[in-house]
């Protein structure tokens, strides 16, 4: 999949520590990057200090409904608190559209222990808030954000979710592009096990003192 085929990602939540993260690789992977964020000032002055590749498009900053509008591909990397509201600021934006829902439903304080929503996760929650004419994918649950912000690759592999392989096919090449292997993770009700996992990460970072745990699928080449 070129880089033109791929469009532009517009990335909700895009100045928070994992949307900044995502929004850093892929401007130096060449991708057309959108910031979204509530603070339009904000997003446009983050964007600003992003590096992007040689001849590669300069990234931009909007409001979350004006980014959601514009980009092909759309990301949310907000907090699990923020997730319903902000996916209703944005539904009618994204109809038709692929939505990569990064959401972990973490409950301070106990973050460390998992608590699944009613709807069993979060990316079926999303769906649901979505609309049926949203294709929504789910990624990046399990590396920490801060790998992200850090240069080189991250001994993580990436696991990629959703009832639409092709929707699928998209998120893995956009791991990929991040500089990290995706792993297809099978139809979206399976998110489930890498938003519960996510706790277990964090409860294995505070016993080892682990600078982000991660995890890595053996056996597949």
């Amino acid at each position: 999949m070129t880089t033109d085929e791929i469009g532009e990602i517009a990335v909700i939540g895009g100045t928070g520590a994992l949307g900044g993260g995502l929004c850093r690789r892929w401007a130096k992977a060449g991708l057309s990057v959108i910031v979204g964020s509530r603070n339009a000032g904000k997003a446009a002055a983050f964007a600003e200090t992003l590096p992007v590749a040689p001849g590669g498009p300069a990234v931009i900053g909007l409001g979350v409904g004006e980014a959601a509008a514009r980009g092909q591909i759309v990301v949310l990397a907000v907090p699990f608190a923020s997730q319903a509201a902000t996916l209703a600021e944005i539904a009618a934006h994204i109809q038709g559209k692929i939505l990569l829902d990064t959401t972990v439903p973490l409950v301070p304080p106990k973050v460390a222990r998992v608590q699944l929503p009613p709807e069993d996760s979060a990316a079926i929650r999303a769906q649901s808030l979505a609309g049926e004419g949203v294709r929504v994918i789910s990624a990046f649950h399990n590396v920490a954000a801060k790998s992200l912000l850090k240069e080189g690759p991250i001994a993580c592999d990436i696991l990629v979710f959703g009832d639409d392989a092709a929707a699928r096919d998209v998120g893995v090449v956009l791991v990929g592009r991040a500089g990290l292997r995706g792993v297809h993770g099978g139809p979206l009700a399976n998110s489930a096990a890498a938003e519960a996992l996510t706790s277990v990460l964090i409860s294995i970072n505070k016993r080892y003192g682990a600078d982000g745990a991660g995890i890595v699928i053996t056996g597949i080449g």
